[in-house]
């Protein structure tokens, strides 16, 4: 698995040859607050780059995470629809939304030190 790399819309992403799995970053989390409920997208949906994938319900608003190039949806975290919380606890981590197939590789996301930059 490749490095984490991040977009200026809060997702992070990581590929792993053909694999990406996605989620939303730390920064992200914390600015939403208590998440509460998580709308994952199904296996087999498909997205363009920029595309709502997902949509994320918090106690203070309701945020959307972006499909960061093209892909076709292969996994949820089922996780999430019992336990939406493990993306404050752990959203790098046990936190991931989705994985999926990249159809159109755009590998354009920023290192965590530029993304560190970017939010500060």
């Amino acid at each position: 698995m490749t490095e984490k790399k991040y977009l200026e819309t809060h997702e992070w992403y990581s590929l792993s040859d053909n694999e990406i799995t996605i989620g939303i970053s730390d920064y992200a989390q914390g600015e939403l607050g208590d998440i509460v409920f998580v709308t994952l997208p199904e296996v087999g949906d498909e997205f363009s780059k920029g595309d709502s994938m997902v949509e994320v319900e918090a106690t203070k608003t309701v945020a959307e995470a972006y499909a960061p190039m093209d892909c076709v949806i292969t996994e949820i975290n089922t996780m999430l629809d019992s336990e939406p919380e493990i993306i404050n606890n752990d959203p790098c981590g046990q936190g991931w939304m989705v994985k999926a197939e990249v159809k159109n590789l755009d590998d354009s996301g920023m290192l965590y030190q530029e993304y560190e930059s970017f939010i500060t």
